[in-house]
């Protein structure tokens, strides 16, 4: 293979994609993807990965992918510049997580961080299935059979990219140096990358109920971030309150510019300013809501419009899916006899 730039990521199809996924990944890609510094960008729908924790439920995990699809275009991936696959139309990656399940051993699986927490949030800790424990395996095969070597992620997701490191060493020093080793791109901004809860205990999440996602209704938005939470002690305006824990004031780090002042609350120059304020006490929770509330609306309205135009020709998102998965297959096909020569089991060649 030649040597290209090439990235590679994606999302589980279980549910409509909301605000953390915008602020911590989408709107990094679509920066990354028009930047013109990679060959390729892979963004995969990992709907065999979601059938692990899902696979009593196949109907949640189907008509979720084209879910995520209209939320990827609606947000400005572009299938002209990025490829996007759906995980189980490329079978080379199973055949690649097989070979590489005899380069981990259960216990530095059950050590990852990542899947001991996850194990924890899904009950699964007294009957793990063992898709599920081996996903990291199986991340593993997504990232090496596409030659990525840049992989946007959380912090979270940092335990993953190390296995995945391991992995790529221990077929490296076996078989023939093949494999790329990957690097984490982590958000540039730290304050994106664990946007909590509605309830600011939790970081948003589908499964939580506690998120805004990105084609919720005007109304449904406004609802959703008065209920939000703030400070418990900040119960009178003139109270003063805290921003550090403060679920509106994280999300205005995130979000908020000083033009959004100018437009929408012009008494303050900056979220400086703002903070100030709050903090020695004589500015209200519903002031701050209604502010993020015009900033968070202003930011959705074109996603959601662009959003409902493509649910009105769905059979195209369709074959966008199509074209993506049958470019990724014709990649994989190649990178998957590299890897059989590598082990050297291309007994027929």
């Amino acid at each position: 293979m030649e040597n290209k730039k090439i990235i590679l990521t994606g999302d589980r199809p279980t549910g409509r994609l909301h605000l953390g996924h915008y602020v911590g990944s989408l709107k990094g890609r679509v920066e990354l993807q028009n930047s013109g510094e990679y060959d390729n960008i892979f963004i995969e729908i990992a709907d065999a990965q979601a059938l692990t924790d899902n696979f009593n439920n196949v109907e949640k995990v189907k008509n979720n992918i084209v879910e995520v699809a209209l939320d990827y275009l609606a947000c400005g991936i572009d299938p002209n510049k990025s490829t996007i696959f759906i995980q189980s139309q490329i079978p080379e990656l199973c055949e690649l997580t097989f070979y590489y399940l005899n380069l981990v051993t259960l216990s530095r699986l059950q050590r990852n961080p990542t899947i001991k927490d996850e194990l924890k949030l899904r009950g699964f800790e007294n009957s793990i299935p063992v898709g599920f424990l081996t996903y990291p395996i199986s991340q593993a095969a997504d990232i090496t059979l596409f030659d990525a070597e840049v992989i946007p992620v959380g912090d979270d997701q940092l335990p993953m990219i190390e296995q995945t490191r391991e992995i790529v060493r221990s077929f490296n020093n076996l078989y023939k140096p093949i494999l790329k080793e990957p690097k984490e791109l982590l958000p540039d901004n730290d304050k994106c990358m664990r946007l909590p809860g509605l309830d600011g205990k939790n970081k948003m999440s589908k499964s939580l109920g506690n998120c805004i996602y990105l084609s919720d209704e005007p109304e449904v938005i406004e609802k959703k971030i008065m209920s939000m939470y703030t400070d418990p002690n900040h119960l009178k305006v003139e109270d003063p309150g805290n921003v550090k824990d403060n679920a509106v004031f994280i999300y205005l780090d995130a979000f908020c510019k000083d033009e959004h002042f100018e437009k929408y609350l012009p008494e303050y120059k900056n979220l400086d300013e703002l903070k100030a304020h709050y903090e020695r006490g004589g500015l209200g929770d519903v002031k701050i809501k209604r502010f993020l509330n015009s900033i968070i609306q202003e930011e959705l309205k074109p996603i959601r419009e662009r959003r409902k135009e493509l649910e009105s020709n769905i059979d195209k998102v369709y074959e966008i899916l199509k074209n993506g998965s049958n470019k990724a297959k014709e990649y994989a096909s190649n990178k998957i006899i590299e890897v059989r020569n590598a082990i050297g089991i291309d007994y027929f060649k």
